[in-house]
């Protein structure tokens, strides 16, 4: 899943000041479907701490001009073992393992879904669209994708 995503280069002088380091991302890939579909936004915070079931913006471990979004599993040695909630794709860490520190950039915080494409589009659409566009990106365990996929099949 690429994102774009602003670097963190001048961020350092605004993270000592203490000020909140706030950003987007757009999500392109399927990896993390159910909870992120191709096409939505993530509000982002920089060199935020990380827990276990996190969604996280992370730079490729092969290809550290490629940022990605994955949910942080677990502490393992050598960083974070990350997965997308798709089980079909494995662009993650079953492919290229733990994930170190350094290369985690963000954790999202909340999921913006995009308006519909269609010309046509109704009253009762557009509210139906505006009931899911904004949603916080839960953290996993109780929490977690199942209650993602529980929000989404309303």
């Amino acid at each position: 899943m690429q994102d774009r995503l602003d670097e963190r280069g001048t961020g350092l002088d605004r993270e000592r000041r203490g000020l909140l380091r706030i950003g987007l991302a757009e999500v392109y890939n399927p990896s993390m479907v159910p909870t992120l579909n191709p096409g939505d936004q993530l509000v982002v915070q920089y060199g935020a701490g990380v827990r276990p079931g996190d969604v996280v913006v992370l730079r490729h471990p092969f290809r550290q001009d490629l940022l990605i979004v994955k949910r942080a599993v677990e502490r393992r040695d050598g960083g974070w073992w990350v997965t997308g909630d798709n089980p079909l794709v494995e662009n993650d860490s079953r492919e290229f393992g733990a994930v170190p520190d350094e290369l985690v950039v963000a954790r999202a915080w909340v999921r913006l879904r995009p308006p519909p494409q269609s010309g046509q589009r109704s009253a009762g659409a557009l509210l139906s669209w505006l009931a899911s566009a904004v949603r916080p990106v839960r953290s996993s365990g109780l929490l977690g994708p199942a209650l993602s996929r529980r929000l989404r099949a309303r």
